[in-house]
């Protein structure tokens, strides 16, 4: 069989945040590094996730990010959607037609605190208020930092540091990766290791959708695959679709490589008070990374995770 031919031109979906905008600058950068010749444009996408600025259940929170990207990929708009794993509803397959073509190499997975004083989380005072609708962060400060008060903050991060500034919180949790990719770094007051705030799933990691069958494509964007990062990623969304959480569950975990190569995910389950949290670490050994993901899911499911994510409401 000969190679399919690369295509000329890739034309490259994504939503139109300034942080989405300075991923697929990222994507471009290194597709003009692997793929001298190809030329690339950007296809900027609202989505409804964007649009709405209340509850993200309300929404049908899963997929608010993605839906309208998906679309522009499907109906052959653009060739390539830029996704943070994050953000990729897990208990559900990509939609039909789409495949994975690469995950990105991983970018810093921890979590930033922003306070206009440079403090940290640990000098906060007692009523500090923290702007964050994360559902994984709140249930983990309820536990770590009961004192402190977090208030319900969406928008892009660019708009949740204006909301700071006008006094809509005395502090942010934004993640690390996110500030660095609008060159926003400089207001970080502390970086929280991951046993501080565990991220979420497929946090730092960027991947590559394109339509199946479109195999000279595939081909040329999976060069920008980084193989570490592919089983990281592979064991964390198939601990998340093992585990069926739903978008007001406070789900979080990484899988790691060493610098021996070894495979370990960490996951956590919460209840949303934070008061109650489930915990499984495993290594793969000779596992596959799928298989990890689903032992640490069984692991968690036999602890009663289950009961605990349907106990919430959605």
């Amino acid at each position: 069989m000969s190679a399919m031919p690369v295509p000329e031109l890739i034309r490259i979906v994504s939503r139109d945040s300034p942080m989405a905008l300075a991923q697929v600058e990222r994507v471009r950068a290194e597709l003009a590094a692997a793929r001298p010749g190809v030329r690339t444009e950007v296809v900027p996408v609202k989505t409804t996730g964007d649009k709405w600025l209340g509850e993200l259940s309300q929404v049908e929170g899963k997929g608010a990010f993605t839906k309208e990207v998906d679309a522009a990929l499907l109906a052959g708009a653009a060739d390539v959607a830029v996704h943070c794993v994050k953000d990729v509803p897990a208990d559900r397959p990509l939609p039909a037609g789409t495949v994975f073509a690469a995950f990105l190499k991983r970018d810093d997975v921890r979590d930033a605190l922003v306070h206009p004083e440079g403090l940290t989380l640990d000098e906060l005072p007692p009523g500090t208020r923290i702007g964050t609708s994360s559902v994984r962060r709140v249930a983990q400060l309820a536990a770590t930092h009961p004192h402190l008060r977090c208030v319900p903050f969406r928008g892009n991060a660019n708009r949740r540091l204006e909301k700071l500034a006008a006094g809509e919180a005395d502090a942010l949790m934004l993640a690390v990766s996110g500030l660095e990719r609008i060159g926003r770094a400089d207001v970080i007051s502390e970086v929280l290791s991951v046993d501080a705030m565990m991220p979420p799933i497929g946090a730092g990691i960027l991947a590559l959708q394109c339509r199946e069958g479109d195999d000279g494509l595939i081909d040329a964007v999976s060069a920008l695959g980084h193989p570490d990062t592919h089983r990281e990623a592979t064991a964390e969304r198939m601990f998340l679709h093992v585990l069926q959480g739903h978008c007001n569950s406070p789900i979080a975990g990484c899988a790691r490589v060493d610098r021996g190569g070894e495979l370990s995910l960490r996951a956590c389950v919460f209840t949303p008070d934070g008061k109650t949290r489930l915990n499984a670490h495993e290594w793969a050994g000779r596992l596959d990374p799928a298989t990890l993901g689903t032992s640490v899911a069984v692991s968690l499911l036999r602890q009663g995770a289950r009961d605990l994510i349907d106990g919430i409401p959605h």
